[in-house]
């Protein structure tokens, strides 16, 4: 009896990856985005909104990643 193949999910990340590998991506994302924020951008817009930019950015990865 041969079963129909498991369709694959697209994500928008462009490898595979698993619930780890997507908030350790996330994580890395949050650290590079403040260190950017701080070197670049602190003086016009306090770094709260890097932080709340990084949470968004963060859950669309390990939701939709």
């Amino acid at each position: 009896m041969m079963s129909e193949p498991k369709q694959e999910r697209r994500h928008f990340l462009p490898i595979y990856t698993n619930a780890f590998d997507r908030v350790f991506i996330s994580i890395v994302v949050l650290v590079a985005l403040h260190l950017l924020w701080m070197r670049f951008l602190e003086a016009f817009l306090p770094l709260e909104v890097a932080t709340i930019i990084s949470i968004i950015l963060g859950f669309l990865i390990i939701r939709y990643g």
